[in-house]
Order: C-alpha cells, then structure tokens, then sequence
C-alpha cells in the first residue's frame, strides 16, 4: 500500500509525544536529513573496527559471587570475546538509525556495512596471502623492530616468516568464520531494526528504552545462535560454544541498558536537529525492498 502521508502532513495527534517541541510526527521523510551521512559513517566504522581488533580475542572476568559450579560459569569466570566491548556501540547507533530515520533509512545502513564486510575479508585475504618479506621483523614502521615474543632465538630464521604467522593469527580467518561473521550481522541486525520499528508504532514513540533494549534482546539472540555454532561447533567445545554464546548475547543486552541514557541523549538530540520523528506505518519491511520515496 502506498503511504500518502508527507512531511508536512503529521499522524495522528496520539503520535506525538511532545506538541511543543517543534518535531513533526510523520510516516514519510523529509527530502533530506541533515546528519544521517554521519551516523552511517560511525555506525560502518565501530563495526569494522570492532571486527578486525576484537572478533579474534578471548578474554574473561572473574565474578566472585557467581554461585560454585553453575552453568556458564561454574567456577565464577566468564569467557566472553573481547569485541563485545564496543561492538554493542554499533547496536546503539542501529537503534538511533532506525529511531531517527526509519526502517528504509536502516536497511540502505546494514547492506552498506554488509558490503563493508566483504571487502575487509577480501582485503584481509589478498594482504595475508602476500608473501612476506624476509627483513620485516613486525615493528610499527615494518623495519628494524624487535622479533615478537613468539619467536624462537635462532638468528636464521627470517623475521618475515616469523611475523607472517603472528599476522595470519590476528587477520586470518577461516571461511567459517568470515561467512558467519557476515551472516550473523545481516540477520541481527535486520531483526534489530524490524523489531524496534514496529514497537515504536505500537508504542506510539514512548518508551524509548522498551524497543531499545527489547530490539536488542532479539537481534542479538539472532546474531550469537548465528554466529557462534557456524564459526566454532566441532573446533571448539560443545559447552565452549554455548557458554561463549549465552554469556556475549547477555553482556551485549547488558550493555545496551546500561547505554540507554547516552541513547535517550543521542535520540533527543537527532530528533531536535533533524526536526521529524519519523513512524513506520506502511513500510516495507522486505531487506531487500527499495528505499521509500519522499513525497
């Protein structure tokens, strides 16, 4: 059904939140908006950022507390992958994309980030493959640094081998793993968007920190029962796996409430600047529609 409403043709009075406030309640866009280049531009940047430092590392935190022997940490530590410490940035702005701009706005996001991710597993193939050169000894500058600690004492051996190996650990990854990383995110996020969307119509745009956390309580859900069996089952663990996987989807809605009153600054802000709050009533929700006309 095509949507006829228009910028300067607001929804129903019950839509807005705030009358005075000067922002109009709408179901289309505006022409353009004066800051969604930016919010794509961080959005694409945390997660690649957050994909090339922190998807490889394992970390963990002792919970001393935790009760002895229950499950997913019987002896009180928490293994979880160090990316989740700002990845969950990425979800924030995912919810203020979707929040501020609409569903269609979201969807041109994910696929750019989506895109974003193929090359940087392409990019990361070819420079791993390269062969390495012989004097490169893995200092910042390339030349001249110390061997890493991984290295044997034996001068014969060339230091490009020896870092071509380090380098292949932090940047190398299995097709399991790129494909997984790339599916979970598509999938997770498109859960995320449409589950945010729709509670903002139900909601009527109250609320904010009901469909903020609960849109990523599913996208989330979505993106770690994705990501973790088709990356590691039958490499890891049975119980590795699903520990990893219980314990990152928790900490990630953690992280997301924690986050909520930085969101409810950022959203207001948006809001203010962009001078609509925009409601999904007849979009369509397909990943793989076109982006919604202005009238």
């Amino acid at each position: 059904m095509e949507n006829t409403a228009s910028p300067d043709q607001p929804l129903d009075p019950s839509f807005d939140v705030d009358p005075s406030d000067g922002i109009l309640a709408t179901s289309r866009p505006p022409v353009a908006f004066r800051h969604y280049d930016l919010v794509m531009a961080a959005f694409v940047a945390i997660l690649l950022l957050s994909n090339i430092i922190g998807a490889a590392k394992l970390t963990f935190v002792e919970v001393p507390f935790w009760p002895n022997g229950m499950w997913p940490a019987p002896n009180g530590t928490f293994i979880y992958g160090a990316g989740i410490l700002f990845f969950p940035l990425g979800y924030v702005i995912g919810d203020v994309l979707t929040e501020i701009y609409g569903f269609a706005k979201a969807r041109r996001v994910i696929w750019v980030g989506t895109a974003a991710m193929i090359f940087l597993a392409f990019m990361s193939y070819v420079v791993t493959a390269l062969p390495p050169f012989a004097g490169w000894e893995c200092a910042a500058s390339g030349f001249g640094g110390t061997r890493p600690i991984t290295s044997t004492t034996d001068a014969g051996i060339p230091g490009g081998a020896i870092c071509q190996s380090t380098y292949e650990s932090v940047f190398g990854s299995t097709w399991r793993i790129v494909v997984a990383s790339i599916v979970a995110f598509w999938a997770g996020e498109f859960v995320n968007s449409f589950v945010l969307a729709k509670m903002k119509v139900w909601t009527k745009g109250r609320a904010l920190w009901t469909r903020t956390i609960g849109s990523t309580f599913f996208g989330q859900a979505v993106d770690s029962v994705i990501f973790y069996p088709v990356a590691f089952y039958g490499i890891w663990t049975t119980d590795a796996v699903l520990t990893v996987m219980v314990t990152n989807w928790a900490l990630k809605v953690l992280w997301e409430v924690v986050l909520t009153p930085v969101t409810y600054v950022v959203v207001n802000k948006l809001k203010a600047a962009e001078g609509v709050d925009l409601f999904d009533i007849d979009t369509d929700f397909s990943p793989f529609g076109s982006e919604e006309k202005p009238a």
